[in-house]
């Protein structure tokens, strides 16, 4: 990804879009030298401050604290003063200016010439990176070098805390401002190192930042290091000849604890410098190309047809893998590290969009995502029993576990998250075959999950479990009986956990688990009530959903999207108007329990009622039309769904990246246009290939396997019919899988290449008036 311009009404998105990350630290994409900036933030996972959160009138059960993500001490800073001028674009004149997202190297490289208004004129060439080899380590690799006559500069290399830029909003998706939530406890600097050690007043967690540097300057150049409680800096200056380069690497390390003393945290800053000093610069940007190889090698996505498409799902891909790829048992916030959005907090987008991805290419990162579940349990069953409910009752959004939305029909409501963390456990176990996490974390999270639906649920009849009063994820239809989604993911919970009691019956007795808890799980599972519309053969969403009025989208400006920010919750509740895809959400997760023919009935109604007013619904949309034979269609979401942080589709990636919904555009290709189903822990295929491309090819891992599909067209003037896929797999025992329902046997060396059937007659479908996607041209 390469942008090369400087726009100042485009910078807190290029922050966002440039953000590094390995899931442990975070750098916002800003300058080096600090301004102009936005939102220059530097998060590491798992760090907060609490904050109440008043209720105007307050109810059993709500929570009464929020937790939000804090900027952390900023180790980005690289001050340049190019005689009496400071870098700052803004001012003289920017003679050229390029920033590279390199997405095989995990590095940003910059490259800026400037004139200075006092009329000297300078290069400065910066690549930064955070380590994927090392959890606590970034570093920045700083050239300056004069361009004509050269000149006295002054280099200021800071440590900054409590720098605070966010501002209060209106915005529900905006973080809450937080004033110095820092407080300083310890600061030390010796030659070319310094650290700071701060304290967060209410959730009482301390943090460790430390940079260290390895200089290559004239001769002649003089440094200076000092520190305090906020701020530690290290001063270079020097007079720079035509000819001459002053070379800065920073190293920075990050660590934080809930327990350990403010020097033991030091030290450990300390220790990560040193080895950061010892490996130096080219070593670690060495480490993070080969980490990416073996990533790419494992997940890539390659497209024929669409050059621009093929960037953005890789942009995507990329920043996904930085979210998860080293939590090490803390969560993927919906934002990843890429900015303050949602407060940092993580919610059900997690194990439903983002941990397919991860699980089929970095699955190591998956297992630290679910990790992190097991060890919130105790606050979920704490929280479950609160609600006079067994079982675990995941929150809805937090960062430490504990449920932090302030509005219960979207928040303690959407129970659902729960079965979607079971579903991403089983998917895991399945994927990786990881008979440890399975008999010991797994079990506990679809034991106590399932718990949860035997008590949330209750049988009118020995004929029907019912599940009411919850919200799918459909957010504008909120606290009703019976939804499909909820129902579907319940049952299967249910099923799983069932299953898992009796491969691991040890695990289950120490849980506590009957054989008589067992039967009803079954019983509950076999009798789910699924809400389904005679007179006009589709599922209902939830109970009566289809008899509610319908909203008037010709009546609905434009500049009234996203509906929340301009119409009530009790105008949206009462109506058929969808926020997200639901009921075609579960369609895929659970395609299983729906035939083609209802596939295309529901399709086509919920798609015209479906406003996608949240980034996470293109993708599970375009991967429905494209199984039903939308291809166009899906090509379209597709390509909004890869565009959404790009193009700012949804107006707020400023605030960082939307995770789910790139973990979304890897979906799209892989279970959209190449058909990957895994129900039941078998993986089957049934690709399509779009009009528009030629050829699509993804890698994926499965049980220690590696495979690759290729689904291509011989002929590039050729029809929809006339494309066929090989399948080949790269490593690993044989494996049984199956193309468009025939079975399919591969074995490492055997390439299998199989037509391609035409896609079903389907009738065309419309969006709400004004809403149906971009066309892709």
């Amino acid at each position: 990804m390469r942008t090369a311009r400087l726009d100042p009404s485009d910078l807190a998105a290029t922050e966002s879009l440039f953000a590094l990350s390995n899931g442990h630290i975070g750098l916002r994409g800003s300058l080096e030298e600090g301004e102009p900036h936005v939102v220059s933030g530097t998060y590491v996972n798992g760090f907060y401050e609490e904050r109440p959160l008043p209720h105007p009138e307050a109810g059993y059960g709500f929570p009464q604290s929020g937790q939000t993500v804090v900027n952390v001490t900023d180790g980005k800073l690289i001050r340049l003063h190019v005689g009496d001028s400071p870098l700052d674009l803004r001012y003289g004149r920017v003679r050229s200016h390029e920033r590279v997202l390199d997405l095989r190297a995990g590095v940003v490289e910059r490259r800026t010439d400037w004139t200075a208004p006092n009329g000297s004129s300078v290069r400065v060439t910066s690549r930064r990176l955070v380590s994927f080899a090392h959890r606590m380590l970034a570093a920045i690799c700083y050239d300056v070098e004069p361009l004509g006559d050269g000149f006295y500069l002054a280099l200021q290399s800071d440590l900054l805390a409590n720098e605070s830029n966010v501002q209060p909003s209106r915005d529900p998706r905006a973080p809450a401002p937080l004033t110095r939530p820092l407080q300083g406890e310890l600061s030390s600097c010796h030659e070319h190192r310094a650290v700071l050690v701060h304290r967060t007043a209410r959730s009482g967690l301390r943090i460790a930042a430390g940079m260290d540097h390895l200089l290559d300057l004239p001769d002649g150049a003089v440094t200076t290091m000092e520190s305090d409680e906020d701020l530690a800096r290290l001063t270079v200056t020097s007079e720079l000849k035509p000819g001459q380069r002053l070379r800065l690497v920073k190293l920075l390390a990050y660590s934080w604890s809930s327990r350990r003393s403010a020097s033991a945290l030091r030290d450990q800053a300390d220790a990560a410098l040193g080895m950061a000093r010892l490996a130096g610069w080219d070593a670690l940007a060495a480490q993070q190309r080969e980490y990416l190889d073996d990533f790419w090698d494992r997940g890539d996505i390659e497209i024929d047809g669409d050059p621009a498409l093929q960037q953005a799902v890789r942009v995507s891909m990329f920043h996904v893998l930085q979210a998860g790829a080293r939590t090490e048992s803390q969560a993927i916030p919906a934002k990843g590290l890429t900015g303050p959005g949602y407060d940092g907090h993580a919610f059900w987008d997690t194990e439903t969009f983002v941990l397919p991805m991860l699980t089929y290419t970095a699955p190591e990162a998956a297992r630290g995502a679910l990790t992190w579940r097991h060890h919130t349990l105790p606050t979920a069953v704490a929280r479950a029993a609160e609600l006079g409910l067994d079982g675990a009752a995941f929150p809805w959004r937090t960062i430490h576990g504990e449920e932090c939305s302030g509005y219960w029909p979207a928040g303690t409501a959407g129970f659902h998250v729960n079965a979607d963390i079971a579903d991403a456990t089983a998917r895991y176990v399945a994927a990786t075959g990881n008979e440890e996490f399975a008999g010991t974390l797994g079990i506990e999270l679809l034991v106590q999950t399932a718990r949860l639906w035997a008590s949330l649920g209750h049988f009118s009849n020995e004929a029907c479990f019912r599940i009411d009063g919850v919200t799918g994820p459909d957010e504008y239809t909120a606290v009703v009986d019976d939804n499909v989604y909820t129902n579907l993911m319940a049952q299967q919970n249910l099923r799983t956990a069932a299953d898992a009691c009796g491969l691991w019956p040890d695990a289950a007795a120490r849980l506590g688990v009957s054989q008589d808890e067992i039967e009803r799980w079954r019983a509950a599972a076999d009798v789910v009530r699924l809400p389904y519309d005679e007179r006009l053969g589709v599922h209902a969403q939830s109970e009566d959903f289809t008899q509610h009025g319908e909203w008037d989208f010709r009546a609905t400006p434009p500049e009234h999207y996203p509906l929340l920010l301009h119409y009530p919750y009790f105008q949206l509740y009462r109506k058929q108007v969808v926020k997200q895809a639901d009921l075609v959400l579960a369609m895929h997760l659970r395609g299983d329990a729906f035939t083609a023919q209802q596939k295309a009935r529901n399709f086509a109604y919920y798609e015209a009622r479906t406003v996608r007013d949240s980034s996470l619904s293109a993708a599970p949309q375009a991967i429905i039309a494209a199984e039903v034979g939308h291809l166009d269609l899906a090509y379209d979401y597709w390509a909004e769904v890869a565009f959404t942080d790009i193009l700012n589709v949804h107006g707020n990636v400023d605030d960082g990246v939307h995770i789910a919904a790139a973990a979304g555009t890897w979906s799209v290709a892989v279970a959209g246009f190449g058909g990957m189903r895994d129900h039941g822990g078998r993986i089957t295929f049934a690709p399509r290939l779009p009009p528009k491309l030629h050829r699509l090819c993804f890698r994926m891992t499965f049980q220690g396997r590696t495979l690759l599909v290729d689904v291509h067209r011989d002929r590039t003037d050729g029809d929809v019919a006339d494309a066929a896929a090989t399948y080949r797999l790269l490593g690993g025992d044989p494996l049984d899988t199956s193309h468009h329902g025939t079975p399919v046997v591969l074995a490492v060396g055997d390439d299998v290449t199989l037509p391609l059937p035409s896609p079903p007659n389907v009738d065309p479908v419309t969006q709400p008036f004004g809403k149906a996607p971009q066309r892709q041209t």
